[in-house]
């Protein structure tokens, strides 16, 4: 990334203050428009909606609208930086999502850090929108935050630096998996090392599409049911991930097919590389320092190097995901995202990188196809109305 690039994103934003705006759908030339948008009108659709609840979907833009929500305490690359400093990141992924997916996207910046009270905001905030984005909240109440609402709340609602991620590193690495022959995902080894919003969504979801031999570590090493200390997310993932004997990478390692970083720059060397199965496939999401650097694992015999980097090939971008599945969720009024409809959304990605032709610098789509959302969309849509979680039309 050219170093100037922050100095010029800066004036960027000061250029186009916000990204986003609000702009009316239909005209305002005269007196009965009035009337028919505003009072006396509009009394007659909230009346509607009195009666029938359900009216809303019909008669409001809810059917479009959804809310990216953030307390600013894990913003990527930058940390706990406050809900202020987080908006121009919401700002942007509410451009993202109506440029690549139309949805009517209103970043909403919440200044609470207590994890209950920030339940109770969004739910109150809730009925104005049709599906709910978290962003950029840290770990673990990450975890909790997003099962509360989406136990309460009678619309979708997805944290994206968890299924986001999860969904585009599944995708790639369908692909990269292709890509070396290897079929049969019961027979594939993978490391994930960060046990973190984005590692324990990414080992659940490939667990959940049939990769059965997983090894998750975190900072303390892998994690095993016999390990003390584990919090509650933690321990999920110890009761089903590979058993091993050998809580340090130098060991758990050895011999594996495939390693899948969400953790710190420069924990994985050349030696480990050298040390899994033939043709490894990295992925090193680390952002914006990877686990190894790309030159550094293809020297040591990777066959497939994917980062999060967009100056080199192969970025694991969430850019992939999330405006199709927000536009698959809305359009198919779907009540909640299941592991189905993320499945479903990263095998449409996938597909389209295969019918584009793999190779080892390219399986991953352009973000900016608009091919892949529409796909995307269509996959979740599919889903959700396969699964029957949708409101009653």
């Amino acid at each position: 990334m050219p170093s100037d690039i922050y100095e010029e994103s800066l004036e960027y934003h000061k250029k186009f203050p916000g990204k986003i705006k609000v702009v009316p759908l239909t005209p305002l030339s005269g007196p009965r428009d009035l009337a028919l948008a505003y009072t006396p009108g509009v009394a007659s659709s909230c009346t509607a909606i009195s009666k029938d609840p359900s009216q809303v979907w019909a008669l409001t833009g809810k059917r479009n609208r959804a809310a990216i929500i953030s307390d600013g305490t894990r913003v990527l690359g930058l940390g706990d930086i406050g809900p202020l400093a987080a908006l121009p990141v919401m700002e942007g992924k509410a451009l993202l999502m109506n440029a690549l997916g139309g949805v009517d996207a209103i970043p909403l910046c919440i200044d609470e850090k207590n994890e209950r009270q920030f339940i109770e905001t969004v739910s109150r905030l809730a009925p104005s929108f049709g599906a709910i984005l978290l962003e950029d909240i840290s770990s673990p109440k990450c975890f909790s935050i997003e099962r509360a609402l989406a136990s309460a709340l009678p619309i979708p609602v997805f944290h994206d630096d968890q299924h986001g991620t999860a969904v585009v590193v599944l995708a790639g690495l369908l692909c990269a998996l292709k890509l070396t022959g290897r079929d049969d995902p019961s027979g594939v080894r993978i490391v994930v090392c960060g046990a973190g919003a984005a590692g324990h969504a990414i080992a659940s979801l490939l667990h959940a599409y049939g990769f059965s031999k997983i090894s998750v570590l975190d900072s303390h090493g892998a994690l095993t049911p016999a390990r003390a200390g584990l919090d509650e997310f933690r321990a999920e993932l110890a009761s089903w991930t590979e058993k091993t004997e050998h809580a340090d990478m130098d060991r758990v390692i050895a011999g594996a097919d495939v390693f899948i970083g969400v953790s710190a720059p420069d924990i994985l060397t050349g030696s480990h590389v050298r040390s899994m199965a033939k043709d490894p496939v990295i992925f090193a999401l680390s952002n914006p320092y990877p686990e190894i650097k790309r030159e550094a694992a293809l020297a040591a015999g990777a066959a497939v190097y994917g980062s999060a980097r967009s100056d080199w090939p192969n970025q694991v971008n969430n850019l992939l995901a999330f405006p199709g599945i927000f536009r698959g969720l809305l359009d198919s009024g779907a009540t909640s995202v299941s592991r189905k409809m993320k499945i479903a959304a990263a095998m449409a990605i996938a597909k389209i990188a295969q019918e584009d032709g793999l190779s080892k610098d390219k399986i991953i789509p352009n973000p900016l196809d608009a091919r892949v959302h529409l796909a995307v969309a269509a996959a979740v849509a599919r889903t959700a109305e396969e699964e029957g979680l949708i409101r009653k039309k």
